[in-house]
């Protein structure tokens, strides 16, 4: 492991242990996903009251999956309906954001993962989208999509 020096405007100087075999660009935050009771209405706020713009928008399984975010970057917000998530017996904790990162090789990136002892899943394909997960340690699981 590496260590990483760290302090931040409100925090105690800390070190953070990195993985040596993990780069600091090998993956990026892609999105960050928001459960939510009403697509539409959330929709709405982000767009009309907030300023974003739909990005991208999807059709899975009879609901509608819309990602919103400013024009001018590329961090984005996708709305996926409460509704979806208990259509599908999802065991995600639905009551936090999740937040997907992007990788440019998910085998490559899984096999880091592994080699520094954290939990994924297989990769597969959801929708069209090639992705896996990994889990820290308190559970809580990431998608990494390519």
């Amino acid at each position: 492991m590496a260590r990483i020096w760290t302090s931040g405007f409100f925090q105690k100087p800390a070190y953070i242990e990195i993985a040596k075999n993990i780069k600091v660009n090998d993956m990026k935050v892609a999105y960050v996903v928001l459960y939510v009771q009403d697509e539409k209405t959330s929709v709405d706020f982000w767009t009309q009251q907030v300023g974003m713009k739909i990005k991208k928008s999807t059709q899975a399984d009879g609901f509608q999956i819309n990602q919103v975010g400013f024009a001018d970057q590329d961090f984005s917000f996708e709305l996926v309906p409460l509704a979806f998530m208990e259509k599908h017996e999802s065991s995600m904790n639905t009551k936090t954001p999740s937040i997907c990162f992007h990788a440019k090789d998910l085998t490559i990136m899984r096999d880091k993962l592994i080699a520094s002892n954290v939990t994924v899943t297989e990769i597969s394909d959801h929708f069209g989208i090639k992705n896996f997960a990994f889990s820290d340690p308190a559970g809580n699981w990431f998608a990494v999509i390519e």
